[in-house]
């Protein structure tokens, strides 16, 4: 725990509460502003304020008396999600691997933009399987054990454009497949990306195929062309001669 002193120094010199108490009011009387963003202005001015409450503490040894005052708890104030955000890193933290790890990223083509805006539950649930399905065919093969990972779906790219694909996290090594030993992969090398991209791509227009044909896709709008079969077989077609973007970087810090 920081002192007082300690935690008055570690706090910006500029805050959004101070930004929202000194021009929210002017901002809200000029602006048209749905009633919950007021209520989220308003949590924030008055969060850590006597505006909310609080209690006194006081130091056992010396005496010394400070006032809390109560936060606010809303998801949009800084303030209070910063604590819980590094609380919930401290809780992962505790369930990390004394291990390094692998980032494998795979990457829809853009051809399938249209298709997958209009189907996402389905597309996306196929994107996650067909991945989940590649890494852990390759590390039976290639590592001789099992592996744990974890997907997380991306769908902007940094211009904010839709470009979906897929952030995995890949521990360096696997569990035996009697899962009494474990097997370490290579510091600096996982799978090579040329044979994982094509299985990819195959496991995912095999599944998407599938899907068409059992009718668990909708073709509103501009992708109404595709509801015929012969040009649906003429995408899956084109996109079977595309590369397909998969790369294993480091993982981020």
């Amino acid at each position: 725990m920081l002192a007082v002193a300690d935690q008055a120094a570690a706090r910006p010199k500029c805050e959004l509460a101070h930004v929202f108490r000194e021009y929210g009011a002017e901002y809200r009387r000029t602006h048209r502003l749905p009633v919950s963003h007021r209520w989220v202005m308003q949590a924030i001015e008055n969060c850590r304020t006597s505006a909310l409450g609080g209690h006194m503490e006081q130091c056992n040894l010396c005496g010394f008396k400070h006032p809390a005052y109560d936060s606010c708890r809303n998801r949009h104030c800084p303030k209070c999600q910063s604590m819980a955000k590094a609380r919930w890193i401290e809780k992962q933290k505790s369930k990390l691997l004394p291990v390094g790890a692998f980032h494998p990223v795979f990457t829809l083509p853009h051809e399938l933009n249209p298709l997958i805006l209009v189907n996402k539950r389905v597309l996306f649930n196929l994107l996650f399987q067909s991945v989940s399905e590649t890494l852990l065919a390759f590390a039976r093969t290639h590592l001789r054990g099992t592996p744990g990972f974890i997907c997380v779906l991306h769908t902007w790219d940094q211009q904010l454009q839709d470009h979906f694909h897929l952030h995995c996290l890949f521990p360096q090594g696997v569990l035996s497949f009697d899962q009494n030993r474990w097997i370490p992969t290579r510091k600096n090398f996982l799978f090579r990306v040329e044979p994982l991209s094509i299985v990819f791509r195959a496991k995912f227009l095999d599944s998407l195929l599938k899907a068409f044909d059992q009718h668990k896709l909708i073709f509103p709008g501009k992708t109404a062309p595709l509801a015929d079969r012969a040009n649906f077989s003429l995408l899956l077609k084109r996109l079977r001669k595309k590369r397909w973007h998969v790369y294993v970087k480091k993982p981020f810090g």
